[in-house]
């Protein structure tokens, strides 16, 4: 039983931990749970692969901090969105949008994926079809200039 407990325990411990500050917090509710919804989706610069809820770093402190001021001043979550797309970049979203130049990365993959495998078929399938090396046999000259070579 004791053993049950301190699994659970372990296990209730192991889950991601939030680094909103108390302090952080907004009093409304539903404007605390809209700022949580924007704040998922944005990454720490700092940290890069964790979006700035989960973060420790002062950045991603600032941005919480920002997200819940814009909410305040009364902007839409897409406008708080978008001014800190605008302050920070695009790189601050965790999902980017596909405009041109990301669709061009998303495809780079699959279509360099798809050239080597056409390359690879093609190679394979000449070499299949290739006509065996001939063997030319030495004349009298190369066969004694080997021999000197080998020193036989």
């Amino acid at each position: 039983m004791i053993r049950a407990a301190m699994i659970a325990m372990a296990l209730l411990l192991a889950t991601p931990a939030l680094a909103v500050q108390p302090d952080e917090v907004l009093p409304d509710p539903v404007m605390e749970e809209r700022a949580r919804d924007i704040s998922g989706g944005l990454r720490c610069l700092v940290c890069r692969n964790e979006s700035i809820d989960e973060s420790n770093a002062d950045l991603a402190r600032d941005l919480r901090l920002l997200v819940r001021e814009r909410l305040v001043l009364g902007d839409t979550d897409a406008e708080t969105v978008a001014f800190i797309v605008d302050r920070y970049g695009e790189y601050v979203l965790l999902r980017p949008t596909l405009t041109g130049s990301s669709i061009a990365l998303w495809a780079a993959g699959p279509v360099i994926m798809l050239l080597a495998l056409g390359l690879a078929f093609t190679y394979v399938r000449r070499r299949a079809h290739a006509e065996a090396p001939t063997e030319i046999a030495l004349n009298d000259a190369e066969r004694s200039r080997l021999k000197e070579i080998i020193g036989d």
